[in-house]
């Protein structure tokens, strides 16, 4: 079966999908997107994550033409259209077709596309081996509004992850123009120090995750204190152990950067108490919203 898509209020073949070339996300990477998980046919967070979207559309000033979407039974929609109910799904806004100069008054009208497909976890070794990382060589703009929105303006990113990929590594750690630890190319960072769990600030140019708002809550539950804050590298390089976020890996040990171990170079107990937790955490929400 071919696979479904949502393009502008229609549920349409992927061959069927037409863009304008003059779509200003495609002329200038104007437009926000958000990367979901669905497990049992339940998308987890679909709320703070169309929540983020609005955050990011009122930022580009395209909000009001939302209003006429109903972007969360379309995310439902595409899901029951591919017969899918454990999946990743894509969404995303653009502020539309436009004329050629870089003025969004041109635009006419958005763009919003939604797609899902069947969702390929990384293997359970993977989260008993834990995840090599390397320092890339790119650094996050703490200043730019870019960083603290899901953008499609999304090369540095890219780039950052062709680095990984030709290190043969899984991810790399950006920093910023000042020298602090933000994220990685597809996920935010915390490390262990004690019984304290703690994170880059948005301020230092990391992304507010959905995840990574779900692992701070956790951590208040659990009596480990979390905090947000400035990170300097040789923090996360003498952690005690450390870890990666994102909707679609969940909590994945990071276990060495730059060919050395962090910590014992194995997966953490409280990494490890947090990947039980946010399981469970999922299983509660996922199954009470079916």
């Amino acid at each position: 079966m071919e696979e479904i898509i949502y393009l502008n209020g229609e549920l349409i073949t992927r061959s069927q999908a037409k863009l304008s070339p003059f779509d200003h996300g495609f002329l200038y990477g104007c437009g926000i997107f958000e990367t979901m998980r669905s497990y049992d046919g339940s998308i987890f967070r679909l709320d703070r994550h169309l929540a983020r979207l609005q955050h990011g559309v009122e930022a580009l000033n395209i909000a009001h033409k939302l209003t006429a979407f109903d972007l969360e039974k379309a995310c439902h929609d595409v899901l029951k259209a591919n017969s899918l109910i454990n999946a990743r799904l894509r969404l995303t806004v653009t502020a539309g077709e436009g004329d050629m100069i870089p003025n969004p008054d041109t635009c006419r009208g958005i763009t919003i596309f939604i797609a899902a497909q069947k969702l390929v976890p990384p293997p359970p070794e993977s989260y008993q081996q834990g995840y090599a990382a390397i320092l890339s060589s790119y650094r996050r703009n703490s200043q730019s509004p870019l960083s603290r929105l899901k953008s499609t303006s999304y090369l540095e990113n890219f780039l950052a992850r062709q680095e990984a990929r030709s290190a043969g590594v899984n991810e790399v750690v950006l920093l910023n123009e000042k020298g602090f630890v933000t994220e990685g190319s597809s996920t935010n960072i915390f490390l262990a120090d004690g019984d304290m769990l703690i994170t880059p600030s948005t301020e230092s140019g990391a992304l507010p995750g959905i995840t990574r708002q779900a692992v701070l809550e956790l951590a208040q539950t659990m009596g480990i204190m979390p905090i947000v804050r400035q990170v300097e590298l040789s923090e996360l390089l003498r952690a005690n152990e450390a870890f990666l976020t994102s909707s679609t890996i969940e909590i994945m040990p990071l276990t060495r950067l730059d060919a050395k171990p962090i910590g014992s170079g194995k997966p953490g107990p409280m990494t490890q108490r947090l990947i039980s937790s946010y399981q469970k955490l999922v299983a509660e929400e996922t199954q009470s919203r079916r």
